[in-house]
């Protein structure tokens, strides 16, 4: 599906002190389109997501929702959510609901998530896994025109990561501008429609995965990774 970015980040820098965290960032994130950013660790990820958020101030560019008004444009999945641990898992989202003023559903945001057997359950008795997946769930509350994850498959074994993307790409199927930040190439490859490579503060290519194949002729994702990341990151300690 191509329509126009709802979500734009043009010219972003972020600095802390003088370490650079990002340098001259371009990103558009789509209607319908499921945008995964990857790359090592301490490479800006996060910084780029909080941004785009609107948590935290680029020092430098700036960022254009062009959504439509609503009392939830984005919903957000941190790398770590926190609700309060004794609440059940039905409370929680109904809690997110109220705060928005809308119907709670809460049978069908557990299921769509796999958490629907869990709704009577605490937060506390909950498993890290299974937080995760409320925590998705919640994002989703009130249905918002974008919704970004920061690393939503962390800590979920491959199951239940699997199901995760499935949910976020069935999302975005949906007209959802769905934005995530994820370690997992695999999944990556196999749901998003666009991927963005970050490395040092800075995007080093973009487009789909198999635009990004036939640019490196890599047979997958993580060749990709190794022709874009890795390779040149060896090159520049040879050269030190």
């Amino acid at each position: 599906m191509t329509t126009d970015p709802i979500l734009v980040g043009e010219g972003l820098y972020h600095e802390y002190g003088e370490l650079s965290v990002l340098e001259d960032v371009d990103i558009a994130v789509a209607p319908g389109e499921l945008t995964a950013i990857v790359g090592p660790n301490g490479t800006g990820k996060t910084t780029l997501l909080r941004i785009l958020l609107g948590h935290l101030s680029p020092t430098a560019g700036e960022v254009r929702y062009t959504g439509p008004e609503v009392d939830r444009p984005i919903g957000y999945l941190p790398q770590q959510p926190s609700f309060r641990p004794q609440f059940t898992a039905a409370e929680t989202i109904a809690f997110y609901a109220a705060l928005l003023d809308e119907p709670a559903e809460t049978e069908v945001a557990l299921r769509r998530v796999g958490l629907a057997d869990a709704a009577d359950r605490r937060v506390e008795a909950l498993s890290g896994g299974m937080r995760r997946l409320l925590g998705i769930a919640q994002s989703l509350v009130g249905e918002p025109p974008v919704a970004v994850f920061d690393e939503p498959a962390s800590g979920l074994d491959p199951s239940m990561a699997t199901s995760a993307f499935e949910t976020l790409a069935d999302r975005a199927a949906d007209g959802t501008a769905v934005l995530v930040s994820s370690h997992d190439l695999s999944l990556v490859e196999r749901f998003a429609d666009r991927v963005v490579f970050l490395n040092r503060g800075s995007v080093v290519v973009s487009g789909s995965p198999a635009e990004l194949a036939d640019a490196t002729n890599a047979e997958t994702l993580w060749e990709v990774y190794e022709s874009v990341i890795r390779e040149p990151a060896a090159r520049r300690e040879v050269e030190a």
